[in-house]
This record gives structure tokens, C-alpha cells and sequence, in this order.
């Protein structure tokens, strides 16, 4: 199955780069070699071709017999949108958090460790996601996804979403954002009931 795409970088002296898929999902790792047809000169950022998809040596996808497309020639398929708009949850959700922590902090009195978790798991998340997209642009061994759901799920996702905004790493994957949100709501109700006086006795056990 062939896919179009744009290339969104180039590394002319290492002889790789990025393509973005038209269809939406994560950047694309190409090789010099994957071209099936020499083109003139070296490859362009902005470029339109056409490609097709194998899983690469540590199990990041890869593009093979690579084509330049004709001008005129592209498909106009509307990217695949995730079901958040990158930067939305850091400009909405994280103050409305921040809001709810301290209504909660002023009815049962939390203990203070429980702020400072999201503080520093957020900055480890924030950190690993930093570490995934510098790996992902040297088609180096990534992070599972696993992982940093897990990270979100115990008060990283703060982090996390400052993230996707800001490296724009993991914002457009839909099945990626869909799992991730659970995360959020599960953390939050879980904070909520260990802030209850059910939870800080249960805490105090």
C-alpha cells in the first residue's frame, strides 16, 4: 500500500530525514537509499512523495521505494485530526486542574507530598517525552508507549501535556491521545478520592 506524504526534514550529510503522512500519525523515518528513482539534486523540505511503509531495524516504521510526486499529482486527503487539538490541554485542562487541587486542598487539607509527586513525575515525564522525540529523530530506540502512559497515570501527565504542546512530540497520534486522556481521568479521580477523608485515612494506615 502506498502513502503520500511531504518531506518535513533532511539531513543531507547523514542522507535521511522525516516525511509527514498526509493521512495523519506520527513522522515517517526515509533514507537516501529507500528512493526508488534518482532525483535531482538532493531532496527538498516541502517535497511531495510517495512511499511505502516496513518496520525498521529496532521496530520504528521506515519508508521504502520513495517516489517524487509530480506537481498537481498530490491527493488532497485531509489529515486524520486527533480528538484534541494540540495545545488545548495545556491552556485548559492544567488551570482547571490547578483550580480543583486547591478546592480539594481546602476542604480536606491533603498531605503536601501529594503536590510535589505531580511536580516532580511531571518533570521526569516532560524529560522522557524530550528524550523519545530526539531519539525518534535519530531513528534510535524509542520509549514504549506503555511506558509513558504509566508515567501520566501516576501525575506526569501535567508534564506530558506541556509537552505535546511545546516539542509538538505525540500530539497527533489518535490512539496515542485516546489512551493518554484515560490517564488524566483516571489520576484525577484517584487524587479526589485520596483527598477525601475515606483516602487520607486510608494514607495515614
Amino acid at each position: 500500500m502506498r502513502f503520500e506524504g511531504l518531506l518535513k526534514s533532511w539531513n543531507d550529510e547523514r542522507g535521511f530525514g522525516f516525511l509527514e503522512p498526509l493521512q495523519g500519525g506520527e513522522d515517517i523515518f526515509v533514507h537516501v537509499k529507500a528512493f526508488r528513482v534518482r532525483i535531482d539534486g538532493r531532496p527538498q523540505v516541502g517535497q511531495a512523495l510517495s512511499f511505502e511503509i516496513e518496520d525498521g531495524p529496532v521496530g520504528k516504521k521506515r519508508a521504502k521505494n520513495v517516489e517524487p510526486i509530480r506537481p498537481g499529482h498530490i491527493s488532497r486527503r485531509k489529515p486524520r485530526e486527533s480528538p484534541v487539538p494540540p495545545g488545548t490541554g495545556t491552556l485548559v485542562v492544567i488551570p482547571l486542574f490547578v483550580i480543583l487541587y486547591v478546592v480539594v486542598s481546602a476542604l480536606w487539607e491533603p498531605p503536601f507530598f501529594i503536590a510535589a509527586v505531580y511536580v516532580g513525575a511531571s518533570l521526569l515525564t516532560f524529560f522522557v517525552y524530550a528524550q523519545d522525540k530526539a531519539a525518534a529523530q535519530r531513528n534510535a530506540l524509542r520509549t514504549r508507549e506503555s511506558t509513558l502512559h504509566l508515567l501520566a497515570l501516576v501525575g506526569g501527565w501535567p508534564g506530558a501535556l506541556c509537552a505535546q504542546q511545546f516539542l509538538r512530540h505525540k500530539s497527533r497520534k489518535s490512539e496515542f491521545r485516546i489512551v493518554f486522556w484515560a490517564t488524566v481521568i483516571l489520576n484525577t479521580i484517584v487524587l479526589v478520592f485520596l483527598c477525601s477523608p475515606i483516602g487520607l485515612q486510608l494514607l495515614a494506615n
